[in-house]
């Protein structure tokens, strides 16, 4: 061996030093081969294996000069084998001699152990990784063995301790990534992310952020081809973790998280378009993600040290991550992505404040696609039905959040779920009705009952307001289904007469009456229509109209502002004041002439418009605003649907309502007075309108007579001066002659300008229905009672003709003073038989309805056994007197032959 091996190493050497002609000495490996006698250090004991040698001769080399070489075997440095032997524990080379010797190593590692420095503080080699990237892209199969190598010396520099070597294997991981776009990149990403695994799993901060940052740009790169085996469920348990970090020192710990959001942002980014990846819309990862990002973006709602740091670069990354998932989401994800958004405000009692709920709504409601925004809107439907026994404020809390994403998604659809969403909000209203009245729900908070109350009818405010929203967002057409809808669900008088509990009884029912009544005028505001007689049908106006009748005064106003928003197309209505102008054209009024549908709109309409506001005169109890509102309501119908015809029919109700304040005693005196002020107030805008010179010169005459004697019979006296009336008794009952308008004089010169002076002359007087009765009325057993005394006056046992009787002076008298009399007896008497149903046990009423049924029936057969009569025998047969006729069955009778075939 040592003859074979020491020309080897001598010729080598020398041949090393003719290929420098510089050289004059040995070179310094050729010195450590020398002095290898006496090492620095202790060498291990190598035993060399028995190797057999070559059958060759060496040519006979004839060198110049050269220094006379021992002849003996060349053992590298000790520190050169020492790091051959590291080599070979580290990394299990066993194959032999080679294993021992850095030269003989595979290229590829030798160019990934070139990148790393001596000193780690002086970086990446950059000119070696050039050299390793060239060849990476030579030879890309190689790509996943120095992967896998660098994870190898990653691992064993993170065990060790070695930060400054970690960092530079990962800033060379992200090189050869951003550089390698080939087929093979897939292998060599399973050791990166091996790699970035392994730094997210140590417990120090830096390495976590650093393990994020590589991740992020690997996140960033489009690859060619979809990878089917890869997991990410660890990076999203990971990252999100990171999110909710705790760490002591609030800088770290805000960086902490925010490297967790951006990993979430790299996850959803690498995993949202490859459809060989495991969904990430999945529950299970959405129930992570999303509160993740949730509570990042809630710390600028928390005051504490938790929200120190960099605390808007945490929460405006959060927003953008949450903005860029939503914005990626289509529409079967919708659902699994605001689910988990509701369950977090409902654990962490969210909803309550009410701010950040509606911010995180908001943020949803324009980061989807405006088609899928009704999807949000109806999650939330449902989760305000589930939460129905809840607290006020938590119901409040998610009716506001309704109310804010309607208006945000005006510009898409709510959807094929109009009607249900309008349902669901009128039966909230409902159930805080009955909680109000009945003692609230079990999740009702432990304050006392008037905070009770006063919470519940927040809640009633927030539902109404959030009803209007959703209208505003709807075309014409749809607004019209939904006052339908609306108007269905109201106790009508006589045909729904309750609507609450048993637990709130009457007061519930007239409560949700108004309820429902300030739902309906929140849904005509704004409402425009070309066509009042497709978007009034007589099936909503007609049970609208028979509030205008009810006692309750609220309600009365309710309905006059709802007719007033329905007709006011030209927004008109905060221009009229109950006030008497000298010249109305400052009010600036803006007017159309009246189309074809209009006329024949008022031709349906307009009798039972001008009726109910004539009655609506005499209630007792209206108040200045139903005043106000009844000047409006007829202001409105001058302007907006005024023909000749109309004009006249106006200025004939005007001139009743003056007659009904004269005649009409039983009414206040405050009651008479305004109603003088109202006719006054609208004779003058009328006749400003008609532009009548001796029509607007009659008017002017009598107020400023009464402004001079009567001024409470005016607008602006008998409000001013509503507690000194009582004392003016005396002064209404002398009101007549030039102090009222004349109805002869108006019509002689309103006749020469060609309106029609015979309609003018005949007093309007309102024909009082059955329907007027009926509205009246506030209980099932009224209307009951009202149809057996109709069905029994019109049974043919009390068609009797009666005398004609002598109609006189004195029978008038007893007539009228026997019909009040007789309404005080029936006002009395129901209110004994509501009394009886509300306080009576059930088997009493039972009884007592049962008996009504019975006699019914009763009556019912009597009337089919007069009206159906029995058909004549076609035998012929007419009896012999001594019975009644017997009819012939049909297959006992005989025909003649010629009718058989």
């Amino acid at each position: 061996m040592q003859e074979w091996a020491g020309p080897f190493c001598q010729n080598r050497t020398q041949s090393s030093e003719l290929s420098n002609p510089n050289c004059t000495q040995p070179s310094a490996n050729y010195t450590n081969y020398i002095n290898f006698t006496q090492p620095k250090m202790p060498l291990p004991h190598l035993t060399l294996p028995s190797l057999p040698l070559p059958n060759f001769t060496l040519p006979n080399l004839t060198l110049p000069n050269l220094p006379s070489v021992p002849n003996v075997l060349r053992v590298p440095s000790p520190r050169a084998l020492f790091l051959d032997c590291s080599s070979v524990l580290d990394h299990g080379v066993w194959s032999g001699v080679c294993g021992c010797c850095g030269a003989l190593r595979p290229r590829y590692k030798r160019l990934v152990d070139n990148i790393f420095p001596e000193d780690p503080e002086d970086g990446l080699v950059k000119a070696n990784m050039e050299k390793l990237t060239f060849y990476a892209l030579s030879a890309p199969e190689k790509l996943d063995r120095i992967g896998a190598y660098l994870s190898e010396r990653l691992s064993r520099d993170v065990a060790r301790h070695r930060y400054g070597y970690v960092c530079i294997a990962m800033e060379a991981l992200d090189q050869l990534l951003m550089a390698c776009h080939c087929q093979s990149i897939n292998l060599f990403v399973e050791s990166f992310l091996t790699m970035v695994r392994k730094l997210l799993e140590a417990d120090k901060p830096n390495l976590q952020i650093l393990g994020t940052n590589s991740f992020v740009k690997f996140a960033n790169i489009e690859e060619d081809t979809a990878s089917y085996h890869r997991s990410y469920d660890f990076f999203i348990s990971r990252f999100s973790e990171m999110c909710h970090s705790g760490y002591e020192d609030p800088d770290i710990r805000t960086k902490i998280r925010m490297a967790g959001i951006r990993g979430l942002q790299g996850v959803v980014r690498k995993t949202v378009n490859d459809e060989l990846q495991a969904n990430i819309w999945d529950p299970q990862h959405m129930d992570k993600i999303v509160p993740s990002l949730l509570f990042n973006l809630q710390q600028d709602q928390i005051p504490d040290r938790c929200a120190e740091g960099d605390k808007d670069g945490t929460v405006d990354l959060t927003e953008r991550c949450l903005r860029e998932l939503l914005g990626r989401a289509v529409y079967g994800n919708i659902k699994n992505a605001v689910k988990p958004v509701l369950m977090h405000l409902d654990n962490h009692s969210l909803w309550e404040g009410k701010s950040f709920a509606v911010r995180c709504f908001k943020i949803i409601m324009y980061s989807i696609q405006s088609q899928h925004s009704h999807l949000v809107i109806q999650q939330l439907l449902g989760h305000l039905d589930a939460n129905s026994k809840s607290s006020a404020t938590v119901r409040g809390g998610i009716v506001e959040v309704i109310s804010e994403a309607a208006v945000i998604e005006a510009s898409g659809s709510i959807g094929p779920t109009v009607l249900e969403v309008f349902n669901t909000l009128l039966k909230q209203l409902r159930l805080s009705v009955d909680y109000e009245l009945g003692g609230g729900c079990s999740g009702s908070g432990g304050g006392g009952g008037l905070l009770r109350v006063q919470e519940e009818r927040q809640l009633q405010e927030s539902v109404i307001r959030t009803v209007g929203s959703f209208a505003g967002t709807l075309p014409t057409y749809q607004r019209s289904e939904v006052m339908l809808f609306i108007m269905g669900k109201i106790p009508v008088p006589g045909m729904y007469p309750t609507l609450g509990s048993s637990n709130s009884g009457f007061e519930g029912s007239r409560m949700i009456q108004i309820m429902l009544l300030k739902s309906l005028l929140q849904v005509t505001v704004g409402f425009q229509t070309t066509n009042m007689l497709t978007a009034l049908p007589s099936s909503f106006l007609d049970p609208l109209l028979s509030f205008t009748l009810m006692e309750d005064a609220e309600i009365r106003l309710l309905v006059l502002e709802i007719l007033i928003s329905l007709i006011d197309r030209h927004e008109n209505q905060l221009k009229f004041s109950l006030r008497v102008l000298t010249d109305i054209s400052v009010l600036k009024l803006k007017m159309d002439k009246c189309s074809r549908q209009d006329n024949l709109f008022m031709k349906k309409h307009s009798q039972r418009l001008y009726r109910h506001v004539y009655l609506a005169c005499r209630e007792e109890n209206s108040e200045q605003q139903h005043f106000q509102s009844l000047f409006t309501l007829l202001g409105l119908i001058c302007v907006e649907l005024a023909n000749e015809e109309v004009v006249v029919d106006l200025i004939r109700l005007a001139l009743a309502l003056q007659d009904l304040a004269v005649t009409e005693e039983a009414l206040p005196v405050f009651n008479r007075c305004a109603v003088h002020a109202l006719s006054a107030a609208y004779l003058n805008l009328i006749s400003q309108l008609t532009t009548v010179p001796t029509f607007c010169q009659h008017v002017h005459e009598v107020i400023e007579l009464r402004q001079k004697e009567f001024p409470f019979l005016l607008p602006e006296g008998v409000f001013a001066e509503a507690e000194k009336l009582p004392e003016k008794l005396e002064k209404v009952e002398k009101v007549e002659g030039e102090f009222l308008f004349s109805q002869s004089k108006i019509a002689e010169t309103l006749g020469g300008s060609g309106y029609n002076s015979d309609r003018l002359v005949t007093p309007y007087i309102p024909q009082i229905t059955e329907e007027d009765r009926l509205s009246k009325r506030k209980s099932i057993v009224d209307t009951i009672s009202l149809q057996l005394d109709v069905e029994s006056r019109l049974s043919p046992e009390k068609e009797q003709k009666s005398p004609a009787e002598q109609i006189t002076f004195e029978s008038l008298k007893q007539a009228i003073a026997d019909g009040v009399c007789v309404e005080e007896q029936e006002r009395e008497r129901r209110r004994l038989v509501v009394e009886r149903f509300q306080t009576a046990p059930f088997e009493e009423i039972a009884a007592h309805c049962g008996a009504r049924a019975s006699l019914l029936q009763n009556k019912l057969n009597q009337i089919f056994e007069i009206t159906i009569r029995p058909p004549p025998s076609p035998s012929g047969s007419i009896g012999n007197g001594s019975g009644p006729s017997r009819s012939v069955p049909v297959y006992e009778m005989k025909f003649p032959d010629l009718c058989v075939y």
